[in-house]
């Protein structure tokens, strides 16, 4: 047996506890993996906190990352000792959008990775970049994957192309770490003028307080010569959507990725048609999509932001350090 966070049915801070699960031997196809590290996302505290509760107890947290320490039968991608991090959606292998809901991802529809051990179909897991520790592994599955999707998989996002990310969440800065790797000029948010300072020493060409100026979309497109930015990664939903479609250029592209100001909103149409703007919703990505990130990160020596690291009996104070909204890229549980 091992240990294993468990949240009750609901969800709620005060139904987290520390219980023990047990992971058995891997079958066919499978492998057990000890685990080491998870990272923190919206999705996840949605769980946990109650926001979107489990129908029955379960263990939070899509993000896994370890070392493979059992192979089953027919497995031939992984061998023990191998460094792995888990997938977001584990039957969404390779291909267009298949899946519609939560019902298969770790840490909602199924257990997820706030435990020691697991044991697992192979394809639930990939390779660890090269070089990596496990706790910067962890930071990929949910917040890295989506960034990458959204830049070079939904769109493709090429050198002289200008991004805009708001925020200093974790999709935000993997996304100007990715957007800067391929050769892009990015614009970043913040309602915090310190955060806007870290954005600009980790890459941001230019950088707004959304706080002080509220029609930052209108900002964002003057400082492209009245142009328009190629490319909105939009974390926050109803409350920023109307700026964002007023920075991007005619055919530009809007991930549709967060909704940190709600799930309802209105939507300016005529913008949309008459600039022919593409808004895509972004649910993080495949496997596929996963192998390909991880090896464009091991080609270019990239380093995850990692803001603070947690046991995993101290989760709970991880997610309200969450929700402090002080933190800038990831927050990590070791274990």
């Amino acid at each position: 047996m091992s240990k294993a966070m468990i949240v009750d049915a609901g969800g709620g801070f005060e139904k987290v506890n520390l219980g023990q699960r047990e992971a058995h031997a891997p079958g066919p196809g499978e492998i057990k993996v000890r685990l080491h590290a998870s990272s923190l996302n919206y999705h996840d505290y949605v769980v946990v906190s109650g926001v979107w509760g489990p129908a029955e107890p379960r263990i939070p947290m899509a993000d896994g990352a370890g070392e493979v320490v059992a192979v089953g039968q027919g497995v031939s991608e992984f061998s023990t000792g191998d460094a792995v991090v888990s997938t977001f959606f584990p039957t969404w292998l390779d291909g267009v959008p298949q899946v519609d809901s939560f019902a298969t991802v770790p840490g909602d529809g199924v257990d997820g990775y706030a435990r020691e051990e697991v044991t697992a179909p192979a394809t639930s897991f990939t390779h660890a970049p090269k070089g990596w520790s496990h706790t910067e592994a962890a930071t990929l599955t949910t917040a890295g994957l989506t960034a990458w999707r959204a830049l070079f998989s939904d769109d493709h996002v090429k050198p002289g192309d200008t991004v805009l990310v708001q925020g200093t969440g974790g999709v935000s800065v993997f996304a100007l770490q990715f957007a800067k790797i391929a050769g892009a000029t990015v614009i970043a948010t913040s309602s915090s003028d310190e955060k806007l300072e870290r954005l600009t020493a980790l890459g941001a060409d230019q950088v707004i307080n959304y706080r002080t100026d509220p029609t930052w979309g209108e900002t964002a497109r003057a400082l492209t010569g009245g142009r328009g930015v190629d490319h909105v990664v939009d974390v926050g939903g109803p409350a920023t959507l109307d700026q964002s479609m007023a920075a991007v250029r005619v055919a530009g592209h809007v991930s549709l990725i967060g909704i940190l100001s709600g799930v309802e909103g209105s939507l300016q149409l005529i913008p949309a048609l008459v600039r022919q703007i593409r808004l895509q919703g972004v649910l993080v990505g495949s496997r596929a999509h996963q192998i390909e990130m991880i090896r464009a990160i091991d080609r270019n020596g990239m380093r995850p932001v990692i803001d603070k690291v947690f046991p995993l009996e101290e989760i709970v104070a991880a997610f309200r350090h969450q929700e402090s909204n002080r933190h800038f890229g990831k927050i990590c549980l070791e274990f």
